[in-house]
């Protein structure tokens, strides 16, 4: 349910009295608001998804702490005037965080702004590196690509009344005939986890990318899957939303050398000198399947993605919509594999 501001008894928990509250419509798991006092903008105060307990903001505390001190800006947890991490309400938890300037975008159109985003991730990963930490909420199985599928099969017996079953039944059938390529095995690192484009903040003027945003999901994974994830967002300048996309060869150019300009010695090698760099074309074509898989299960069951209200009829219809997209992303990877390979193996060399 979308709710149009803070509920009172949050806003009371946070000392917020004073303040106005802004819908912040980017993103599909929480529901935003930038809060403004005295008209300036001051804080940020989430309600958080199901899928995460209020734990994980001790996760964020920890893990920003870290980065703060090694020169990399995120948006750190402001705890309540009683010293709370985050305040129960209905069942959810909400949190207040820093409130950065900048802007967000929703597609790459121009090679440079993925450029940047890529230094700064490459940045953060330097940063974060050999940092320990135990999380206090995990949500496993999160990229478990099987499961995911396996997820969407069962749901074509489950759902099999479902009114939109004839349409979503092909999409589907496709996702789980689909051969992915072998994904090398590498170590596991602390990853942001969802780096979606909207999940980077640039400058104003679209200079420079200068914080990572919406930090419920790091995690111990591999660079498959940080990598994979924030490819098949950026390297699609047409959008989630379009079912007919491809893999931009030159936005994929500029993030891979980005990355490789910030984070060229961070990668871990096979005695073959691989490894790592291995695992990045193949983890795009994976997330990018994984991520129509979810699509197409959410079509049918119709209760984790947010929607767009203003340009379809419903949940289903959004989501159906973007399981084809990620299909077609995946399949224009398959046939671009060699080729952006090269571009890899150029920029790490």
């Amino acid at each position: 349910m979308t709710i149009d501001s803070p509920p009172p008894e949050v806003v009371r928990a946070f000392g917020l009295e004073r303040a106005t509250f802004e819908p912040i419509d980017v993103g599909l798991i929480n529901r935003t608001f930038r809060v403004l006092v005295d008209g300036r903008p001051t804080l940020v105060l989430q309600r958080q998804h199901h899928a995460f307990r209020g734990e994980v903001n001790l996760d964020i505390e920890a893990i920003c702490a870290h980065l703060v001190s090694r020169g990399i800006a995120v948006p750190c947890l402001v705890r309540t005037p009683d010293g709370r991490a985050w305040v129960e309400h209905e069942g959810r938890p909400w949190r207040a965080l820093e409130h950065l300037d900048g802007v967000t975008i929703s597609r790459v159109e121009e090679p440079s702004l993925a450029r940047t985003a890529a230094e700064l991730v490459g940045r953060f990963h330097a940063a974060i590196d050999g940092f320990e930490h135990t999380f206090h909420f995990t949500r496993p199985g999160a990229h478990d690509t099987a499961a995911h599928l396996a997820r969407l099969e069962a749901a074509l017996g489950l759902h099999a009344g479902h009114p939109a079953i004839e349409e979503v039944r092909p999409v589907a059938e496709a996702i789980l005939s689909y051969q992915l390529p072998k994904v090398p095995a590498t170590k596991a690192r602390i990853i942001h986890g969802d780096l979606k484009i909207s999940n980077v903040l640039f400058a104003p003027d679209l200079s420079r990318a200068v914080a990572l945003l919406d930090l419920d999901t790091f995690q111990h994974g591999t660079l498959a899957i940080e990598l994979g994830d924030a490819l098949r967002s950026w390297c699609n300048p047409a959008g989630e939303s379009a079912e007919s996309v491809k893999v931009d060869e030159a936005i994929f150019r500029a993030t891979i050398e980005g990355y490789a300009s910030t984070a060229h010695d961070l990668l871990g090698r096979d005695e073959n000198g691989r490894g790592e760099i291995e695992s990045i074309v193949p983890g795009l074509e994976t997330i990018a399947l994984e991520l129509s898989s979810r699509f197409a299960l959410d079509a049918l069951e119709d209760r984790y993605f947010a929607w767009d209200a203003t340009r379809f009829p419903s949940r289903t219809a959004h989501d159906l919509v973007r399981a084809r997209s990620q299909l077609a992303l995946a399949r224009s990877a398959a046939t671009q594999r060699p080729a952006l390979q090269r571009i890899v193996d150029r920029a790490f060399t």
